[in-house]
């Protein structure tokens, strides 16, 4: 009985219990000054100081260093309020594809979707990807199922040919540009050198 009275009043508890209440003057029932608790436990005080020293001694051991996003500004300070910005977030960051409301999901693909376009060979191929596009935008904009509203723009299709032959020039003068460099240095290359240099080129163009 005894020993069970003092296991109850932490006295003999388990050591690594005793030396955490120690540590934060649970233990002794006093608290760092060397004041007594009444209740034996120690003060809100007496908790944030713990909770000071103990950040305290992680910094010097360096547990803060190299974290996710050390030195980068933080995103999202000058936009609007978006109460479902960690949805979006974590769609965006992992590339999620069909999950979430539409209207986030929507939102994320319109983002995305100039590279998409980007990828098709065809003006009729560009044509029916913006025009599935702008379907499901007007589909999610009627939806009866409550959700997020759904502020994804349609898109015009005849601006997006547009854009898209624009960029798909753009990429062509500038490979040509690069090429017209890469063959101007390859020609003041001795003849030996210029060999290698056009084989290598050969095995990386696929020839």
């Amino acid at each position: 009985m005894v020993q069970d009275k003092k296991r109850d009043d932490g006295r003999t508890a388990d050591p690594r219990l005793r030396a955490a209440r120690y540590r934060t003057g649970s233990d002794t029932g006093t608290d760092i000054d060397g004041e007594s608790d009444d209740a034996g436990r120690p003060t809100m005080e007496q908790r944030s100081q713990y909770v000071e020293i103990q950040i305290a001694q992680a910094m010097r051991r360096g547990d803060f260093d190299d974290l996710p996003g050390a030195g980068k500004p933080l995103t999202g300070l000058g936009g609007t309020y978006d109460p479902d910005w960690w949805i979006r977030q974590k769609i965006e960051r992992e590339r999620l594809t069909g999950l979430g409301p539409p209207a986030l999901t929507l939102r994320t693909e319109d983002a995305e979707l100039e590279g998409r376009l980007d990828a098709i060979h065809s003006e009729h191929g560009v044509r029916e990807v913006i025009a599935d596009f702008n379907r499901r935008i007007v589909e999610a904009r009627r939806q009866l199922q409550g959700g997020p509203p759904v502020v994804t723009a349609t898109r015009d299709a005849d601006e997006e040919v547009d854009a898209w032959r624009h960029r798909r020039e753009e990429r062509g003068r500038l490979a040509r540009e690069a090429r017209e460099r890469e063959d101007a240095e390859l020609a003041a290359l001795p003849w030996r050198e210029r060999r290698r240099a056009l084989r290598a080129r050969r095995l990386r163009d696929g020839w």
